[in-house]
């Protein structure tokens, strides 16, 4: 039995002719009745009563109309799930990432994506939180792991990664030194160490520094949080980062600045509908970090 036969089979049986059916499905009549007649053998029953004008279906015809139908229906599924399947492998992902923020999920879930779909072209761009959100909002890019205040953005469908609070990274002999907390008034009372403007943590800063009229003074600023902190190691300004950011180290203090309370967080952020493939990505993206 093939998927034909039963086409033609559906064909015959709904338009109640051969002739009609065999213009249908684009074959010659005598074509339509060849198959007909096969599938009646292989079946072991008449399927049509046969007249000059008519076709009418007989009790076997008509039980096994439905299952028929169905397993057209079936054949057709199986298409379009190969189908979307081979828009996914076909397909290309830009992919944005927070400067100089090495997050291993995010690269564990990009390997994992490109062993199952080497096919899609998979790019990965770094630049500032506040152009990757612009370039999600966009659709320049697919999706991007970005920095904030408060939390990602109401209008991009996300997942929060983290949530920290700000701290201060001093040397050992530095005035602010083994403290448990500080305030921000006196933290900002000497020269800072921060990531540039754009970023989540420069963001949270600037917004709790304009809240008590405080302006701050940036000694040096540098994109990767390592680079913050071994500036601030040298004794030339406060480091100012997160908590997930800073690794304890020998000859190095770390205290929390307990006087600002807007979260800075880390997220996944895309805009929908997402196609096929960002589909399957953030799948591999949600089961590296843990979501």
């Amino acid at each position: 039995m093939e998927l034909r036969q039963l086409e033609y089979f559906v064909a015959v049986a709904e338009e109640c002719n051969f002739t009609r059916a065999a213009e249908r499905v684009h074959i010659s009549q005598s074509g339509v009745s060849a198959q007909i007649r096969r599938l009646e053998r292989e079946l072991g029953a008449q399927l049509f009563e046969r007249s000059a004008r008519t076709a009418t279906l007989t009790t076997a015809g008509k039980a096994a109309l439905e299952h028929a139908r169905a397993a057209l229906n079936s054949a057709k599924s199986v298409k379009t799930a190969v189908d979307e399947v081979g828009v996914v492998i076909r397909g290309e992902l830009t992919v944005g990432m927070v400067t100089a923020c090495t997050v291993t999920p995010l690269f564990d879930a990009l390997s994992l994506f490109h062993r199952a779909h080497p096919r899609v072209e998979v790019a990965l761009l770094e630049d500032s939180s506040d152009r990757l959100v612009e370039r999600v909002r966009s659709r320049v890019m697919d999706v991007a792991l970005v920095g904030t205040a408060y939390g990602p953005p109401d209008d991009l469908e996300s997942i929060l990664l983290i949530q920290d609070r700000l701290v201060a990274a001093v040397p050992d002999n530095h005035p602010l030194a083994r403290r448990p907390g500080i305030g921000l008034a006196e933290v900002t009372s000497h020269p800072l160490v921060c990531l540039p403007t754009g970023t989540g943590i420069r963001s949270v800063l600037d917004i709790a520094c304009r809240a008590r009229s405080i302006e701050p003074a940036m000694a040096m600023q540098a994109s990767a949080p390592d680079a913050v902190v071994d500036l601030a190691a040298r004794g030339l300004g406060v480091a100012i980062l997160s908590e997930s950011m800073v690794t304890p180290r020998p000859g190095l203090s770390i205290a929390v600045i307990d006087d600002v309370e807007v979260p800075a967080t880390l997220s996944l952020i895309w805009s929908v509908p997402a196609s096929p493939a960002l589909g399957v990505l953030l799948t591999h993206l949600r089961h590296a970090f843990g979501s």
